[in-house]
């Protein structure tokens, strides 16, 4: 048995036990992913792709100031949030600083956790309710993302989704809320130090995201011939098939990687950004009114320093850099 293998295994452990607690706060926590990442789901309406497209990042400007939270518009899909009491959004659960369940306490976490947070704070404010009463999350796989914002079963997802062309027709995004790209992460003894030589190179990605294409993709990595691609279902699992050595290499934004080589530090991150991915919430496309009210909060967030504060929770020890600056918004109206 390997040294990477039995970090694994101690991580596994942990979270076993950790997991099995009665405290009745991680329960209820836990409970509230109400969808298991296996689970799939098939679009009610076919799934179409655009060859080209202008600016896929440019979306709808926000009218106006936002409406004061527990006083949405009428006949607005605000409103029917409101009514209802909570928000339901599509997260991950294993992206560590992006979208994780902590196992100590059972309260999912994150990056993309507090910018839904933001949103349902600018629904409901601070109503004497528990935040955690008035946000549901929906644990969701990459692959998932789409159909589940679709046929509406969540009001919207913030999960490391990358903006591009062929998504842009199928759901609404917000502007750009973070600025990722794709790098490469490897064992510290590997060969491989940049996209360049992942040529034959078993790559893992998870399946539904823009990684696992970009991979075998060699005008995009700069690889002589294409990596063997090896899809998952969750990023956690890409690190347990490197830790096994069932991969050579895990591939993806390095957002994600960043949390996955906290887990191991055996891995390294290598290369520079192969890929540029602007990340932005998905909406269903009936909702235009909306995107353009997350749209209003992600501007005031990053006017105000809220942004910036939560990239310092999250990131600021991640191996990131300083702080950047926000994402800069573009609006095609």
């Amino acid at each position: 048995m390997t040294r990477r293998l039995v970090v694994a295994l101690v991580l596994v452990a942990a979270l076993a036990a950790a997991c099995s607690t009665s405290d009745s706060v991680s329960q209820t926590a836990i409970a509230a992913l109400s969808v298991k990442a296996t689970t799939t789901t098939t679009p009610t309406s076919p799934t179409t792709v655009a060859p080209t497209c202008a600016n896929p990042t440019a979306s709808l400007a926000p009218q106006g100031a936002l409406p004061a939270p527990g006083n949405m518009p009428a006949g607005s899909f605000m409103a029917t949030i409101q009514k209802r009491g909570r928000l339901i959004v599509g997260v991950d659960q294993t992206t560590l600083l992006f979208g994780y369940l902590n196992p100590q306490d059972g309260q999912i976490e994150g990056f993309d956790i507090d910018m839904l947070r933001q949103v349902a704070k600018a629904i409901f404010g601070d109503d004497g309710q528990n935040e955690n009463t008035r946000i549901q999350f929906v644990a969701i796989s990459a692959a998932q993302r789409i159909p589940f914002v679709q046929n509406s079963q969540v009001d919207i997802v913030a999960d490391t989704m990358t903006i591009n062309c062929a998504r842009d027709t199928q759901v609404d995004f917000s502007s750009v809320y973070y600025d990722a790209g794709q790098r490469i992460l490897v064992p510290q003894n590997s060969s491989i130090t940049s996209s360049a030589d992942l040529g034959g190179k078993r790559v893992c990605a998870a399946a539904g995201s823009t990684s696992i294409d970009n991979v075998i993709d060699t005008a995009v990595t700069g690889a002589k011939s294409p990596a063997i691609p090896v899809s998952v279902d969750q990023w956690s699992d890409c690190l347990v098939a490197l830790q096994s050595g069932t991969v050579d290499a895990i591939s993806t934004d390095d957002t994600i990687l960043a949390g996955l080589a906290v887990q191991d530090p055996l891995t390294t991150i290598v290369g520079p950004k192969f890929t540029d991915e602007p990340y932005g919430m998905a909406i269903n496309q009936g909702h235009p009114e909306f995107v353009r009210f997350v749209n209003g909060v992600l501007a005031q967030m990053r006017s105000n320093g809220t942004w910036a504060a939560i990239w310092n929770r999250w990131l600021a020890n991640a191996h990131l850099g300083p702080t950047p600056a926000p994402p800069v918004a573009t609006y095609r109206d």
